[in-house]
């Protein structure tokens, strides 16, 4: 499901449980990650639930650095929340990870203000993890 789909959805819900419920759903949308990612090398440090991420780097026509995402969560809503953020950054250049903002996105979309502070954390620790990644990808060690 694309960025654009999930707002367009999202723009239906007016009810919190009907969004939670969507977020949920979205989570079982994700491509399981193998049983070998679920490793200490893909988990997200800094959330409640486990969530991995698996990153892989490949090059467009340009040279640039993409980063195509996996990821997984032992949680419902937290598993819909990395679908989210699969769908924001998943599939783009490097710099364009390095530049958009995940915090706008969850603002425009209510939910900045509808998350517990542990799952607040919890996305920017995934954010941070895949910026991370992005920015490893452009200047390699």
């Amino acid at each position: 499901m694309t960025l654009d789909e999930i707002i367009s959805n999202f723009e239906y819900l007016d009810d919190w449980e009907d969004r939670y419920r969507y977020l949920i759903e979205l989570g079982r949308t994700l491509e399981p990650l193998a049983p070998e990612s679920h490793n200490e090398t893909n988990k997200v440090r800094g959330c409640a639930s486990q969530v991995w991420l698996e990153t892989q780097v490949t090059k467009d026509a340009s040279g640039t650095p993409v980063l195509n995402l996996k990821g997984d969560s032992d949680a419902h809503i937290v598993r819909g929340l990395v679908a989210l953020v699969l769908a924001l950054y998943s599939g783009k250049p490097a710099p364009t990870i390095l530049s958009t903002d995940a915090l706008e996105l969850f603002e425009s979309l209510g939910l900045a203000a509808h998350l517990t502070p542990q799952r607040s954390n919890g996305v920017r620790s995934m954010v941070d993890r895949i910026k991370s990644d992005a920015r490893e990808a452009v200047e390699p060690a």
